[in-house]
């Protein structure tokens, strides 16, 4: 099971680890096969089987894991470059998610789905509440999902959050350049729908911190945005992707936390890349792949402490 107690809502149990470590950096692990270190070159060679470039990503994604563990409260894996693999990485990925909570971080899995009705649910059943009698080790805590098809195709997820204290982080405003060609249209701005959605569904979901187990994506690289967005999300924790690599800085995300005397409280600022494939940077060209990872996430850290 997840390290902390799935009895307790899931905002409750991120603040708890947010308490711990009292940064809001969140690691996102996304095996690239192109950008893994040398010792984990058989992943992206076609002609090693399926099974065994899984394993290297497995083995790649836990020492990643044990590098940041006590240093984050979350890991963030994108499934898709599991899934990339096919059953191989699909068992992977759970074993991955497996590792992650026997290091006593929270899994946010990225994983986008959306659907409607039993579909949905499905999708719910396979990442939040598992089948009955499963230990659920593979659960995650909480995954993304999208809601372009509506309000009913996250209805079926908030239940299974109900069911299982599991969490949501709903794509409202996201970080990669053509966001604003749908999420701008309108009026009031579809993003701004959306937000209105998250606010609405996130309040049979309170935790006790003040926070919702329904928490909202928006991307860093818009921090006017973000401004403007936090006043529609007053209890949403925020997902804020964009910081590093894609260009936002620690100053960009000051607007989604509003608790100045813990100022790590109420959302989560993700680098993928940037802390897991450090060693490809010319500053830590002399490092081994490790010791550049926790140079870059110390100084992602620090970047953050200063900034909020």
């Amino acid at each position: 099971m997840p390290p902390e107690s799935r009895k307790s809502n899931f905002a409750d149990r991120l603040d708890a680890a947010l308490e711990r470590v009292r940064t809001p950096a969140l690691v996102g692990i996304d095996p690239h096969l192109e950008l893994l270190p040398p010792p984990f070159a058989i992943a992206r060679d076609p002609r090693a089987p399926r099974a065994e470039r899984a394993r290297a990503v497995e083995a790649f994604c836990k020492e990643l894991i044990d590098l940041v563990a006590g240093s984050v409260a979350a890991v963030k894996p994108q499934s898709a470059f599991f899934e990339a693999l096919g059953a191989d990485g699909v068992l992977a990925w759970e074993r991955v998610v497996g590792h992650a909570h026997a290091a006593r971080l929270l899994v946010i899995g990225d994983v986008k789905r959306s659907d409607i009705a039993s579909t949905a649910a499905a999708y719910a059943t396979a990442f939040l509440t598992g089948l009955p009698g499963e230990k659920g080790e593979h659960l995650c805590d909480a995954i993304t999902v999208n809601p372009y098809l509506g309000r009913d195709s996250l209805e079926p997820f908030v239940d299974a959050c109900k069911q299982a204290n599991g969490g949501l982080f709903v794509l409202v405003r996201t970080s990669n350049a053509g966001s604003a060609e749908f999420q701008e249209h309108g009026e009031p701005r579809l993003c701004e729908r959306v937000a209105d959605a998250v606010t609405a569904l996130g309040d049979g979901l309170m935790g006790a911190c003040g926070y919702s187990a329904i928490g909202a994506v928006v991307g860093a690289t818009q921090p006017s945005e973000l401004a403007r967005l936090r006043s529609r999300l007053p209890h949403a924790v925020l997902l804020l992707p964009g910081y590093g690599a894609q260009g936002a800085s620690a100053r960009d995300v000051r607007a989604a936390f509003t608790d100045r005397s813990r100022p790590w409280r109420g959302a989560l600022v993700n680098s993928s890349r940037g802390v897991a494939f450090a060693w490809r940077e010319k500053q830590h060209a002399a490092r081994a792949w490790q010791d550049a990872t926790r140079h870059a996430l110390a100084a992602m850290i620090g970047e953050l402490g200063e900034a909020l």
